[in-house]
């Protein structure tokens, strides 16, 4: 008879579903267990991925995303085992982490659910793993950020239930969804999970209606798991507000009335505006703040360039420059600064000096080429622009070095400080871990391999055991620590992240795996190191990219009488033009089907109207693999490769495009 069925709902995380079963595997070696893992249409290929990789597992795979809880009731339903645990793909449970929490269940009769201690990619502490029933005063709180200000406060931090020990055992009001397991006799008295919560709320309403149906929730400290955070949504996100808090509304409407259903929809509806306008100015922020700020100082370092100029240069027995060069020409100079240092890479995170100067180089000239076509009334001095791209550009940097000296207590701007690293494991499987890395291109710092030394052929320093890693933490400094199990079980590797929690940050990997996983922040998605690095996934390249289609698009439509002598098919051309400006196609892209892209995990760009195979066609009369060219082009990308397909290829340009890009 099947004791335990484990149900994990995916969705395009593949590699962080594969480190989750094998973590699953090691612990029910002593436990009569089925594993079901419901794919809600995940575009990365995992479907196969999982089938090669575990082939005992069972594997449904949905046509179409049906949401958290409609996938786990699926799995459920065909599942036969005493106990269910509903479980997320970002998590990694210790070797007895099964046997623990059943033990606890058997010896507590009364348990209807039970929730465990959870760490993140961080090795901090998971409030989340123990809450209470979000009444309206506790929603107020927490929806206020009362609850953030007074964690351990009785009234104000209710919500976390912030004043009970997360070392010690306690009945609770809702388990937390991540990990959630439940009785079967419970589950057919209390009914499946509530499919009109779409995702998030569904733990909370399954949780209070196992305490309405006379059990007890527990919260079980001494079996801690990690779970990752931050794979399937971003926290701060409008579309996570939007969901969270409308769930929050259907579990009102189920199980609140009167007066309190009143409070709470308003205090939920007052909320969601309050989080909303909070998500819109943080992504703002974080996204065009040093575009605004450098407009700001780019605008006043030209006015001043303006008045000493006018009271040095041009007006030195009086006058003054019109206003429509502080209203025409400065605006647009900034504006095309501006545009030039961004596709110069200058906002990109880690940008150099020379990347900023290289903007505003560019940018000034494209000033002095319109400058010729500007008229008599606005033309004024080229010398003011070279003067205020001078200026703008010491300004810049004053700005970008005082804010990194803030940041980092240092000067070095634009300095890419590798990553210190540890690899944690034997030396085959740090061989393999470094290979890798290697292979892949990162820029780190391998401090050296932690575990049991081999042949010593190994491009590593040995630095000792992999029990020790505490100390060596605290000896070496890394700024990260590669963890692959096998040289360290999961139970101690989940131990010694919660001993070294704000001290490095963690990787893992699974061994012989083709990714190595964590997550450094339970805001962001998931951190990657995979075994390629793709060229035309930089932002950089992406940008130039664009920037190719664009200007090539709008040359040749302003050329269009003439296209017509040189491209077959001139109609069609015009259409593929006016595609490629929308964004709805680009020039050069993929020569594969979309399905073999995504499995294959390439960069996403829009449909191509030219393709790399078409010039290995015109050399070659075998007919080239598509997908293996894909990933060259994906993989060696540089922008010249696609100014030169369309040159070489510019008669083809009339094309439909590439009906598999």
């Amino acid at each position: 008879m099947v004791k335990l069925s484990v149900v994990i709902v995916n969705y395009n995380v593949k590699y962080f579903v594969e480190l989750a079963i094998s973590a699953v595997m090691a612990a029910n070696k002593n436990i009569a267990t089925e594993i079901f893992v419901v794919d809600n249409c995940s575009t990365d290929g995992s479907v196969a991925f999982l089938q090669q990789r575990f082939p005992s597992i069972q594997v449904i795979a949905n046509k179409e995303n049906v949401g958290f809880s409609a996938a786990n009731n699926q799995a459920i339903r065909i599942s036969s085992g005493e106990y269910v645990l509903l479980l997320n793909p970002d998590t990694v449970v210790a070797e007895d982490t099964f046997e623990k929490c059943i033990a606890f269940m058997e010896q507590h009769p009364d348990a209807g659910g039970l929730g465990v201690r959870m760490i993140d990619g961080t090795g901090a502490f998971l409030p989340e793993s123990k809450r209470a029933f979000p009444g309206p005063a506790v929603a107020f709180y927490k929806a206020f950020g009362l609850s953030g200000l007074f964690p351990k406060s009785k009234v104000f931090g209710a919500y976390h239930l912030g004043f009970l020990d997360e070392k010690a055992n306690h009945p609770v009001d809702v388990l937390a969804g991540a990990f959630m397991m439940m009785r079967r006799k419970v589950l057919d008295h209390t009914g499946l999970l509530d499919e009109h919560f779409f995702m998030y709320g569904e733990d909370i309403d399954l949780s209070y209606r196992i305490r309405q149906s006379g059990h007890t929730n527990y919260y079980l400290a001494d079996a801690p798991i990690i779970h990752f955070k931050g794979e399937s949504t971003k926290k701060g996100s409008l579309n996570y507000v939007q969901m969270f808090y409308n769930a929050m509304k259907i579990f009102a409407g189920k199980h609140f009335s009167g007066n309190n259903r009143g409070i709470f929809v308003a205090l939920i509806n007052l909320a969601i505006y309050l989080r909303a306008g909070i998500a819109v100015l943080t992504r703002i922020f974080n996204r065009w703040g040093v575009v605004l700020l450098d407009i700001i100082l780019i605008f006043f370092s030209m006015l001043l360039v303006k008045e000493y100029w006018e009271y040095y240069v041009r007006y030195i027995d009086g006058g003054t420059y019109p206003p429509s060069y502080l209203y025409i020409n400065i605006p647009l100079y900034t504006f095309l600064w501006i545009v030039s240092i961004y596709f110069s890479g200058g906002y990109d995170k880690g940008a150099t000096v020379a990347r900023i100067l290289r903007g505003l180089l560019w940018g000034t000239i494209l000033i002095a080429a319109a400058y010729g076509f500007f008229p008599d009334s606005l033309r004024f001095s080229r010398g003011m622009i070279v003067a205020g791209a001078a200026v703008s550009g010491a300004v810049l940097l004053l700005a970008r070095l005082i804010t990194h000296f803030i940041q980092t207590g240092n000067i070095r701007f634009g300095e890419q400080a590798l990553k210190r690293i540890i690899i944690v494991a034997e030396e085959s499987e740090a061989n393999a871990v470094y290979q890798l890395l290697d292979k892949g291109g990162y820029s780190l710092h391998i401090l050296g391999f932690a575990g049991e030394p081999g042949s010593g052929k190994h491009p590593m320093r040995h630095l000792g055991k992999a029990t020790d890693i505490i100390s060596l933490t605290h000896i070496y400094q890394p700024g990260e620590l590669i963890f692959v199990a096998g040289e360290l079980t999961y139970k101690q590797i989940i131990e010694k992240m919660d001993m070294l929690a704000g001290k490095t940050d963690f990787k893992l990997v699974v061994p012989g795996g083709s990714a190595i996983v964590g997550s450094n922040s339970k805001n962001t998605a998931g951190d990657l190191y995979l075994s390629t690095i793709y060229s035309l996934g930089h932002a950089y390249n992406l940008r130039l990219k664009r920037l190719i289609d664009v200007i090539m698009s709008l040359f040749i439509l302003l050329t269009a009488p003439v296209q017509w002598l040189l491209v077959r098919h001139p109609l069609q051309l015009m259409k593929n033009a006016w595609a490629v400006l929308r964004g709805k196609c680009t020039w050069v892209g993929y020569a594969s089907p979309p399905a073999d892209i995504l499995s294959e995990g390439l960069p996403q760009i829009p449909q191509g109207v030219l393709s790399a195979d078409l010039l290995v066609e015109q050399r070659a009369s075998a007919t080239p693999d598509p997908l293996v060219l894909d990933r060259i082009y994906a993989r060696e990308y540089q922008p010249a490769h696609d100014l030169l397909t369309i040159f070489r290829l510019y008669r083809l340009l009339g094309r439909r495009g590439n009906s598999h890009g």
